[in-house]
């Protein structure tokens, strides 16, 4: 297991210049975005900082679903700046950039494709020692604060691919849960999508005990190992916690138990799915975000079209594990009755009809755009998304059940519509 060390609470972020100054930081790089830098999380960190007399320099360049080429602009940023620390203020694109930033500044003399992800890049381990991070987290979704993941758009295919090593994962992750409190009601929604999706998908994983073949090295050995008796713990607790606060969180921004709860589960949902992995949502969401085409969201201030990662990885959700349910289908129904499902008279056999439907219901319930049509899609565009979601097999291995061609066709069909 792998995780970053975690602090919680509300107003810890005032601690971070303490944290800067014990680690002897001289050249501090700040990362975040064009909106959140004028919003308090990042004014909080700034005060922090200036309070310990802590040098930086801020960058917030960065890209609402980052691409591979703004990546790159940060990449040389750090380069540049020789800096001997990072802090990342954002949501997962804004950390996914840094981790990027302060691994390539650390391998200046590695190409850009040596870290990515195979078969689209070459993913070389990563020996190089690298900076001290520290992540502060301003959504509740991508748990990116506890895991060693980066996340962007490669244009030239189209498709959403990464780098995955525990090198790169925070040294510290800041769990304020004030940075919540200036969260729109739709950020909210897809963000804990997102963390609904992680549970989900780490828990129904293919066990680590199938994976194969073994790596002939530790260092071999991907971020993302199947389902798992510890991740189990977390991925279930986060799950609850979704059950139980996800709909409050977003109907009533005051609320602000709800809201402090999904920026935990966000972490819980992390350290699961940081160490067993994700499969079907996560490997089909890539090309549906990818490909888009003129969709642009309510509550997200952007001057590009974007499915945000939640919306792209929940709305297959019913589909796909109606698909997987059939490999461990007490896992499937033991998800359902969390979610809602009186499964007291269920058969085992209809567990994944049984967690798809209760899937629909949540995302009805809370105004989810009705499937992929409803963002731009058609059954014209399957081929496409098919295709964009052949080389995520990092992630979609870790499905239970094996999937063909024709299989992922009829999983895109299916999700076209959902209610």
């Amino acid at each position: 297991m792998a995780i970053s060390n975690i602090r919680y609470g509300e107003g810890v972020t005032k601690e971070i210049g303490m944290d800067l100054q014990n680690l002897g930081a001289r050249r501090v790089c700040v990362m975040t975005d064009k909106n959140l830098s004028k919003l308090p999380p990042v004014n909080a960190v700034l005060n922090s900082l200036a309070k310990y007399g802590i040098n930086f320099q801020m960058y917030d360049n960065v890209r609402v679903e980052p691409t591979d080429q703004s990546f790159q602009d940060a990449i040389q940023f750090a380069k540049k700046g020789e800096f001997d620390a990072y802090v990342a203020v954002g949501g997962g694109s804004v950390i996914d950039t840094c981790k990027a930033a302060n691994l390539y500044a650390a391998s200046p003399s590695s190409e850009f494709l040596d870290y990515v992800n195979a078969p689209i890049g070459k993913g070389k381990p990563v020996t190089v020692p690298l900076k001290p991070l520290i992540a502060v987290p301003t959504t509740s979704g991508t748990g990116s604060e506890t895991t060693g993941v980066a996340i962007f758009d490669f244009k030239e295919l189209k498709v959403k691919t990464g780098i995955a090593s525990r090198t790169i994962k925070p040294t510290l992750g800041i769990i304020d849960p004030l940075h919540t409190l200036s969260m729109p009601e739709r950020i909210v929604a897809n963000s804990g999508f997102d963390v609904l999706c992680h549970a989900l998908e780490s828990y129904t994983a293919l066990p680590y005990n199938k994976r194969s073949p073994c790596p002939s090295n530790p260092i071999d050995r991907p971020a993302y190992q199947g389902s798992n008796p510890i991740s189990d713990v977390w991925a279930l607790h986060a799950l609850r916690v979704v059950a139980k606060y996800l709909k409050r969180a977003i109907r009533d921004p005051e609320d602000r138990e709800a809201r402090a709860n999904m920026h935990l589960a966000s972490a819980f949902a992390g350290i699961g799915f940081g160490n067993a992995g994700v499969h079907l949502c996560h490997g089909m969401s890539y090309p549906i975000s990818g490909l888009v085409k003129t969709y642009k969201p309510k509550d997200y201030n952007v001057d590009h079209s974007l499915v945000p990662h939640g919306l792209s990885v929940v709305l297959t959700s019913p589909a796909v594990f109606a698909f997987t349910a059939q490999m461990h289908p007490e896992r499937h129904l033991e998800a359902a009755e969390i979610l809602g499902a009186d499964i007291r008279t269920a058969r085992i056999k209809d567990a994944g009809l049984i967690l798809a439907d209760t899937l629909r219901k949540f995302l009805f319930d809370l105004n989810v755009d009705d499937g992929l049509a409803a963002i731009g899609y058609s059954k014209a565009d399957i081929p496409a998304l098919v295709k964009g979601t052949l080389p995520q097999e990092r992630v979609t291995k870790l499905s239970p059940r094996p999937q063909t061609e024709e299989d992922l066709s009829a999983l895109f069909e299916a999700s076209m519509k959902l209610y």
